[in-house]
């Protein structure tokens, strides 16, 4: 991977090789200017020539592939895996909301402040395009960028959805007469798809079976209300217990893979571009598709990955390659607040100890029938009183952070006794923080192996 370089007066010259960027930065001739990417300030040097050079990315839901190459060299290879907890972050945020209103005093509805401004998109969605924004950012303020070329395909979920039962593809008013045709509900149709048959213990309506909605991939993971991600299950089945490691529902696989890298590029490309275009308005941008970079890599015979999609796009087609690198990004900061411990009991069946969900009364809440067998008369002596934490404080040495102990490097998983000690992995050993000094913290991107 070459090293970006920045003239005297600020001006973005051509790259240079690592072991070069090492003898300017031994000799004084030049200074650390940025870390990401790594650039050096020349200390003598003010102007330079400059080449051709374009910027080439496969955009994507989960994975950017970003190759920055010349005529005859390719000086950058990344991959950066973005973010999958926005959601999660969000719906975490919603419930601590909820629940400081509930305790507040009553306050007279508004409406008035919230309308949401045109081109809104959500917030997980906008995440993954500022990730692509931030990144050409990045790049085109380091290394003098000519030509941006961005891979913004337009998918048709109808016909990939087609494609993956073995279907016609669709005609017409097809698709408006889509699995939920002349089905009131959602829940109906899952019912009418799956003969009212659980797909658990095959029982039906007519063995007094109780039909419910089960999400394949739980909302809690991501999952979302597609039919191809919801099954027909009957009351024993749904149960707490089969939705835990071991139990009949874990770790099922939805009928069809899941489409959400494609609705997401269906959903911003056009925003992407219009934002990109008016960033960066004296350089070219170019728009390529899915199938022109696969009939490029078919001729240049290399195999299918985000940082050779990238490579292949473009006008230049450089043989000498960088070695491509994978960056991760990673929430810095732990925003869980609050922590429930759950109470231990021990089960008079078996003699084993259990936590108080595990043995519960079988209602899932306050306004739902008994959904399973109670459990609750199983339960015989409390090994352990259930509590709650409060997190008060912002500990310095959050999880995954690489810290130095006996001049060695260590990763943690978070302190402990109100943040004066830290415990080291893999040993789990308890360490005061006074004996630590952080080496890298693991927040933002940090290098990781391809996956």
């Amino acid at each position: 991977m070459s090293v970006a370089v920045m003239s005297k007066t600020g001006m973005r010259l051509m790259p240079t090789s690592e072991y070069r960027a090492r003898k300017l930065l031994k000799s004084k001739k030049a200074t650390v200017y940025r870390y990401n990417p790594f650039t050096i300030q020349l200390t003598e040097r003010e102007t330079g020539d400059v080449q051709t050079v374009e910027l080439c990315m496969d955009t994507g839901y989960l994975h950017i592939g970003t190759s920055v190459k010349s005529e005859k060299h390719e000086y950058l290879g990344v991959q950066i895996d973005t973010l999958t907890d926005e959601k999660q972050k969000h719906d975490a945020c919603r419930m601590y909301r909820r629940q400081r209103r509930s305790r507040k005093r009553y306050r007279q509805s508004r409406f008035n402040n919230r309308k949401r401004s045109d081109g809104w998109i959500a917030p997980s969605l906008e995440h993954k395009k500022d990730i692509h924004i931030q990144t050409i950012s990045r790049i085109c303020n380091a290394i003098p960028i000519t030509n941006i070329t961005l891979e913004m395909g337009n998918f048709d979920t109808q016909v990939l959805k087609a494609l993956e039962e073995n279907r016609p593809l669709p005609q017409g008013t097809d698709y408006q007469h889509g699995e939920r045709y002349g089905i009131a509900t959602l829940r109906e149709a899952v019912f009418a798809r799956d003969k009212y048959t659980c797909q658990c213990c095959r029982k039906t309506i007519a063995d007094g079976a109780i039909l419910h909605v089960h999400h394949i991939i739980y909302r809690s993971r991501g999952g979302t209300n597609r039919m191809s991600n919801l099954a027909t299950v009957c009351d024993r089945c749904h149960t707490p217990a089969n939705h835990k490691p071991g139990g009949r529902l874990y770790n099922w696989k939805p009928k069809i893979a899941s489409f959400k890298g494609a609705t997401f590029m269906t959903a911003v490309r056009w925003k992407m571009y219009n934002e990109v275009k008016s960033k960066f308005s004296d350089i070219n941008i170019h728009i390529t598709y899915g199938a022109e970079t696969k009939e490029q890599r078919r001729a240049f015979d290399i195999t299918k990955s985000h940082v050779n999609d990238a490579l292949v796009m473009g006008q230049f087609h450089p043989k000498h390659r960088s070695r491509p690198v994978c960056y991760k990004k990673k929430r810095r900061n732990n925003r869980c607040l609050e922590k429930f411990y759950d109470a231990k009991y021990i089960d008079s069946r078996d003699g084993k100890k259990r936590s108080g969900q595990e043995l519960f009364n079988g209602r899932i809440n306050r306004n739902h029938k008994k959904d399973s067998e109670n459990l609750h008369q199983y339960r015989q002596q409390k090994v352990s009183a259930g509590r709650r934490t409060i997190r008060k404080q912002h500990y310095s040495i959050q999880p995954h952070d690489i810290i130095v102990f006996n001049r060695q490097q260590f990763e943690t998983s978070g302190c402990h006794c109100n943040g004066a000690r830290a415990i080291l992995l893999p040993q789990k050993k308890s360490v005061a923080i006074k004996k630590l000094s952080v080496h890298k913290y693991a927040g933002g991107y940090f290098k990781s192996d391809f996956t």
